[in-house]
């Protein structure tokens, strides 16, 4: 199932949701220019579990704060980057609006972080790069259903060759997604390796997915932000 918009119109211009979609794919586009660098660049720069817990030619103890923050931009190429730029432009400017600019990037960075260290407690020795936005992502979708249950996600629905186009209410479509989530993440407990489980990092989708309603209360985002009032003209 592919969401392609909500029908639940936001107040406020998502600024910091348009940002995040920009510094993305600028990253993404320095990604593409470094050629057959980018593995070496990958391994030098972003998030690696074994670094923090030890693993193959790693020590451990070292949290990569810095490799954490910049994983949350990294891609590993055009649907990956592409799928979670279109789950954030649908879902994060309603979080936005709601928790307001600041609060918002705030929000999205702690759940990238967490989502990120989830990763690494669930595979603690794994020794390539974990990369993605989808984790910070997982918590705008965590946020969305606690805030937005009711709200409609006009939905690509693939089965077979048969294509249609359905509306399906939040309170169905985003447990759905996390108990897909949650049911890979169990699988791949079993595998041996990175390529083994798919590449994906399905237990930073279920930690971010988790964080963000814990998140969102202690940002203060279940307070309804007033509607900015227009200036009245002078007669």
């Amino acid at each position: 199932m592919l969401p392609l918009r909500d029908e639940n119109p936001s107040r406020t211009k998502p600024v910091i949701t348009v940002a995040l979609i920009a510094v993305n794919v600028a990253v993404f586009l320095y990604e593409l220019s470094l050629g057959a660098g980018l593995e070496r660049f990958m391994m030098a720069s972003a998030f690696v579990p074994a670094r923090m817990f030890g693993g193959g030619p790693y020590p451990g103890g070292d949290l990569q704060l810095g490799g954490a923050l910049l994983s949350m931009f990294l891609h590993g190429g055009f649907a990956h980057i592409g799928g979670n730029m279109l789950f954030l432009w649908i879902f994060g400017d309603n979080v936005e609006d709601r928790l307001g600019h600041v609060r918002f990037l705030v929000f999205y960075l702690a759940c990238g972080f967490l989502a990120t260290y989830a990763q690494a407690v669930a595979a603690p020795g794994l020794a390539v790069p974990t990369v993605g936005a989808s984790g910070a992502i997982a918590g705008v979708l965590g946020a969305y259903l606690f805030l937005f249950p009711r709200a409609r996600v006009l939905t690509l629905i693939f089965l077979g060759f048969f294509i249609d186009f359905i509306e399906v209410p939040a309170l169905v479509y985003l447990p759905l997604w996390f108990l897909l989530q949650f049911v890979s993440g169990i699988a791949s407990l079993g595998a041996r390796s990175a390529s083994q489980s798919g590449g994906v990092a399905f237990f930073a989708h279920i930690g971010g997915f988790i964080a963000g309603p814990l998140l969102l209360i202690l940002l203060g985002g279940l307070r309804r932000r007033p509607a900015r009032r227009r200036p009245v003209g002078l007669a």
